[in-house]
């Protein structure tokens, strides 16, 4: 993923380059229509900025999989960016200002292009005149554990992939492992990165192991042989619908 930030900076990891409009619009055309890669997926400038809209025409000339929207307050900001171009796919960064916390159950809409949410800290702390988004141990406060919290809940209610946000500091592999597992165990189902350095210990930790497979479609085996019942043992463990769920989710991102 790259950015379209203020005065059309294209920003690559943790390097950003300045550069005109119609560098931008080469950049674009060269990205391919057809890929087995990785996704192009274009952070534009958020929905009030002055640069938003050139953002968007530059978008027009180019095959992108989707758009990053920061700074979303609503489902009504998806619906009016989706307006705007052609329902491509969304991710909305749902937590960076102080009104959004108050509209994560709005995104539940028919239709709707979006894909992704994602909280993030960093504005939001700017936003509350926050001097620090940790506590004394050095934990994130209960203001940004809360959007955290919130943002998973939203995702889910809205049927869309809930990501965890970034780890800021690129250099410390073993934070950032106990970090994408421990979110994880929580329900999230990607991380942003920060640094291409980051990418594969975040693939990962979401990539369920050959043990979580392979428990799965035991439980979903069973289920299917017995769609009636409401509670069966597995290996000893006792197993419901809400382990039937979690298993066919483990399945589909295996797949």
């Amino acid at each position: 993923m790259f950015n379209l930030r203020k005065q059309l900076a294209l920003r690559y990891a943790m390097a950003s380059q300045f550069i005109g409009h119609d560098h931008a619009r080469d950049i674009l055309k060269t990205l391919p229509k057809q890929s087995n890669g990785p996704q192009w997926w274009v952070r534009v400038n958020p929905l009030g900025s002055e640069f938003h809209k050139d953002d968007l025409t530059l978008i027009g000339s180019a095959y992108v999989h989707g758009i990053v929207l920061p700074k979303a307050e609503s489902g009504a900001d998806v619906t009016q960016l989706a307006h705007r171009t052609g329902n491509i796919p969304i991710h909305a960064i749902v937590t960076e200002t102080p009104a959004s916390l108050f509209g994560l159950l709005t995104y539940n809409i028919p239709g709707s292009p979006l894909a992704a949410m994602s909280w993030g800290a960093e504005d939001l702390s700017a936003a509350l005149g926050a001097s620090s988004k940790y506590d004394e141990s050095g934990d994130l406060s209960f203001t940004y554990r809360m959007a955290r919290s919130l943002c998973l809940a939203g995702a889910m209610a809205a049927g869309v992939q809930p990501v965890d946000g970034v780890f800021a500091d690129f250099k410390d592999e073993e934070g950032l492992v106990a970090e994408a597992r421990a979110a994880a165990r929580e329900g999230f189902t990607g991380k942003l990165a920060i640094h291409p350095d980051q990418v594969a210990a975040i693939n990962a930790a979401f990539t369920p192991s050959a043990d979580e497979i392979a428990h799965a479609n035991e439980v979903v085996a069973a289920f299917e042989a017995q769609p009636d019942a409401g509670v069966l043992s597995i290996a000893g463990r006792m197993v419901d619908r809400p382990h039937l769920i979690q298993a066919q989710r483990i399945i589909s991102r295996a797949d």
